[in-house]
């Protein structure tokens, strides 16, 4: 007769859990460490049909063996808050909830689902432009700028200039550009490898719109100021389109450089600047 395995029977009834107590997962590349408990604490829902079944194998893992998920890993956070007592609590500004929504459908999340739409079809006059100023706040000026008459309002720039909040937004960028003999640049003279963005949030949404990436610093309030985003696009001259488009001019500017020999048997010089451009409007 075959000798029953000494770790099985170590456990005991615990054989037919084949998950432990502690888990991690990778979430579109962030990692989470939760218990089992809390994963299943909802009963139907995606998590739970996971980490009810009997063969863990049959889970993606990534190469450290953590169970992963691709799903957006920074909006997961609130997915796993609201695993844990089943409410709800976001920051103020919230600017992504309906991706939010998004995500608790696919988690198979009724309940939050329901506590999102509500707030989403209140701030839908308010929160859909990314291009918008904060809403609670009232520029100075905003108030004389509605109170014009439809014959002044035809007249060019002059609402959108009475409405629109003075401030500094500064452009940083890290580019390289080879410089062979006789001084002669090669093709790709100038390599931008990402445009940075700081200042206040309000000021780089309403320029910037969708093309301003907010994943380094996605719960930003309107009026705190950050130097963490930067832009979907590589080209500096359509960013100084985009601030010249919102009435902003440069008012100061930058840089510095090192450079390096390409090739020890040749002249060819790699120059590396980083330069920032600072731009106002009144």
């Amino acid at each position: 007769m075959a000798l029953a395995d000494p770790a099985s029977c170590a456990k005991g009834s615990e054989d037919s859990n084949p998950f432990p107590d502690i888990i991690e997962l990778n979430v579109g590349g962030q990692v989470y460490i939760t218990r089992h408990p809390t994963l299943v604490s909802v009963p139907g829902s995606l998590l739970w049909e996971m980490f009810t079944q009997k063969n863990a194998r049959s889970l993606a893992r990534d190469s450290k063996g953590r169970f992963f998920v691709d799903r957006d890993g920074f909006l997961f956070r609130y997915i796993l808050d609201y695993m844990r007592d089943q409410q709800l609590v976001l920051p103020e500004h919230f600017p992504e909830r309906g991706r939010l929504q998004r995500e608790a459908e696919y988690f198979m999340l009724p309940e939050l689902v329901k506590l999102l739409v509500p707030k989403l079809s209140q701030q839908n006059s308010l929160g859909d432009d990314p291009c918008q100023s904060d809403p609670e706040e009232p520029s100075p000026g905003a108030d004389a700028a509605r109170g014009l008459s439809p014959a002044a309002a035809a007249l060019p720039g002059a609402a959108s200039t009475e409405g629109r909040r003075a401030g500094f937004i500064t452009i940083g960028y890290r580019g390289s550009y080879t410089l062979g003999r006789d001084s002669q640049t090669d093709a790709k003279f100038r390599r931008v490898a990402r445009i940075m963005v700081c200042g206040k949030t309000s000021l780089a949404k309403e320029v910037f719109g969708d093309t301003l990436n907010e994943s380094r610093d996605p719960d930003r309030p309107p009026e705190r100021y950050t130097s963490r985003y930067y832009l979907k696009f590589t080209f500096l001259e359509q960013a100084f389109d985009k601030l010249a488009d919102a009435g902003f001019h440069m008012v100061a500017c930058n840089s510095t450089g090192t450079c390096a020999f390409a090739h020890e048997q040749t002249d060819d010089r790699i120059w590396t600047s980083y330069t920032e451009y600072v731009f106002y409007r009144e």
